[in-house]
């Protein structure tokens, strides 16, 4: 995989792993929307998406990595994946469920994302840039200027989505929308992060990481709905390691790295951790490029002393 691609891999995970999707966001002036039991043993060729275990005497932690967005007629919810969920008290996503309903979520958004007075998007580029750019607009049918107010991870953001939403790719299909209408009655809801949490991580990225996030998408506008389908292949089929590279290898961009995935898997790591002290069953559905590749969840569980088990 080439360094440009793999920066790709990272700006379409992080543009489907946020709010872009599950917010809905819409793109500004006259354009479009856009929106510890005994150890189960792990079966040689996995069956569907991974599925592991942290336990102790007293408590049981699925972790289940999640795609925002899928096609309708995807079929995955079945075998230890829904056992899991059945036998769950609480459900864990990373933010909490239901606040896209909530229009005030869509006023933080654009506040947060929105330039100073008299700044533009285009003018932060350079020349091959804003070609870049530009072109990656017309190929998607929006006015060039739709996102000039704006900051460029909320541009970026929404470029990475607008040709899944195009191609059948829907939030309405995704795996949180099915955990949350699945899970137990009477289950309780946590989350890991708040909203503002996550637009705040975006929002305070440096200008040339942002940058970098989004001439990553529109370098390669064409290949967002074929790359998002081998990830989709590889989630399936359970293919972690090949997840990994695809999502999480090489980041170009440590900085994104750092603040999109590594840090926050350190922080979960640490909630898991800390979560094992009360007893209970916990599911917790987190975007799979946290669960997958170099510094995932797993690994910064393990460099605590605890064990994971692959269950599926």
């Amino acid at each position: 995989m080439t360094q440009t691609r793999t920066r790709f891999a990272a700006a379409l995970t992080a543009g489907t792993m946020f709010v872009g999707l599950q917010a809905c966001t819409t793109v500004a002036e006259d354009s479009a929307p856009v929106a510890a039991s005994a150890p189960a043993a792990a079966p040689a060729q996995p069956a569907g998406p991974a599925l592991w275990k942290v336990a102790d005497e007293d408590t049981t932690i699925y972790l289940f990595g999640t795609v925002h967005a899928l096609p309708e007629d995807i079929d995955w919810f079945s075998g230890p994946v829904a056992a899991a969920l059945g036998s769950s008290g609480t459900l864990v996503t990373e933010i909490p469920s239901g606040f896209e309903q909530d229009p005030a979520n869509q006023q933080k958004i654009i506040g947060l994302a929105l330039l100073p007075e008299g700044e533009s998007l285009r003018d932060q580029l350079d020349p091959e840039q804003r070609a870049s750019y530009e072109a990656a607009m017309t190929s998607l049918e929006l006015p060039v200027g739709a996102f000039d107010r704006f900051e460029p991870w909320f541009a970026g953001m929404n470029l990475a989505v607008l040709p899944l939403l195009k191609a059948g790719y829907a939030a309405e299909s995704g795996v949180e929308k099915l955990v949350e209408e699945r899970a137990p009655e009477g289950a309780t809801r946590d989350a890991l992060e708040t909203v503002e949490f996550q637009l705040g991580m975006l929002d305070t990225l440096p200008v040339q990481s942002q940058i970098d996030f989004l001439i990553a998408t529109t370098d390669m506008i064409d290949e967002v709905v074929p790359m998002m389908d081998q990830l989709l292949t590889e989630w399936v089929e359970g293919d972690t390691e090949e997840l990994g590279e695809l999502m999480n290898a090489n980041l170009a961009d440590p900085v994104l790295a750092e603040a999109l995935l590594y840090s926050r898997n350190r922080n979960w790591a640490d909630w898991i951790d800390e979560r094992l002290d009360t007893p209970g069953t916990v599911f917790m559905a987190v975007g799979a490029g946290h669960l997958a590749g170099t510094n995932s969840v797993q690994d910064y569980l393990e460099e605590r002393g605890m064990t994971v088990t692959r269950v599926q």
